[in-house]
């Protein structure tokens, strides 16, 4: 299995350890990734210029059709903006013309035959679940752990294909596989409020308690997200917003490449733990046998 990774522009600056945890699982499995110049996804300013986002999203789908590859995202912003974006070109003629007229200019071509995979979906239908279970070394004993989705690979369902939007199980499974438990939590589809961010931070913060709060009455001992911005959110944002507020000191907010390399035996620093913000005594990790 070889892909072209696409880490977005959100993961290299804010977020390392992810990009971090994800090289490391994937060498593991001996998943490998080719490394390309892509541009942004386009998602930013889908609002902004339609046609704009869908060029630059259609730009990376060519460079990776060029190289004779699909795309692997950890990102699930960027994997919905392309799928998106996958999903208009099909449909819509003369967009798709016009596209390629721009992407002819660099000797490009968009066509539908390049795939979108998020990390999730590469580690349960293309590794699949047993080749994962395999390489655990050091299993949670159940754990109890709360798996949020975050709205970008499910919805809308038709377009992102990632799992049945009202009911997923894709991570609960891949959570399960490592020993630990996945709660049943009522707000684990809901959005975590990062979105809203820049617009209105009092009900941000508002949503992303709410969901702590919920999580926290499931039964979790942490929460686990494969979100570049769910996990800004429930980590960075979480302890520079609320740092006097006790939710800072309790369910850290972990991301699954990072749970799954500790259940593989790799070392803390390869997997970017000491660059979280939330649960720096990492309590959780003493449920590995």
């Amino acid at each position: 299995m070889n892909y072209a990774v696409f880490w977005g522009c959100k993961i290299p600056f804010y977020l390392p350890q992810y990009e971090l945890s994800v090289r490391a699982i994937l060498n593991v499995l001996g998943v490998k990734i080719t490394n390309m110049e892509f541009n942004c996804c386009g998602y930013p300013i889908r609002h902004d210029s339609f046609e704009a986002s869908v060029f630059s999203g259609a730009r990376n789908i060519a460079l990776a059709l060029n190289n004779n590859v699909n795309i692997l995202t950890p990102c699930k912003c960027c994997f919905g903006n392309l799928m998106h974006v996958n999903h208009w070109l099909r449909e819509n003629k003369s967009l798709r013309e016009k596209v390629n007229t721009l992407l002819k200019e660099e000797g490009l071509e968009w066509d539908s035959g390049t795939e979108i995979r998020h990390l999730l979906s590469v580690l349960f239908h293309d590794v699949g679940l047993e080749a994962v279970q395999a390489k655990i070394r050091h299993p949670y004993n159940g754990l109890k752990v709360a798996v949020h989705y975050g709205c970008h690979a499910l919805r809308p369902g038709n377009i992102v294909q990632f799992d049945n939007p009202f009911a997923p199980t894709i991570f609960e499974s891949l959570v399960a596989v490592t020993g630990a438990e996945p709660v049943d939590w009522p707000g684990r589809l809901e959005c975590c409020g990062n979105p809203l961010w820049e617009k209105n931070r009092q009900l941000s913060l508002k949503l992303m308690k709410t969901k702590i709060d919920d999580a926290l009455q499931s039964g979790a001992a942490v929460m686990c997200v494969a979100c570049t911005y769910c996990q800004i959110q429930f980590d960075s944002v979480r302890m520079e917003a609320l740092k006097d507020d006790p939710v800072c000191s309790t369910l850290p907010s972990v991301l699954y490449s990072q749970l799954l390399g500790l259940a593989f035996g790799i070392d803390e620093k390869q997997l970017g733990l000491k660059q979280n913000k939330t649960g720096q005594n990492f309590n959780f990790i003493q449920s590995v046998s």
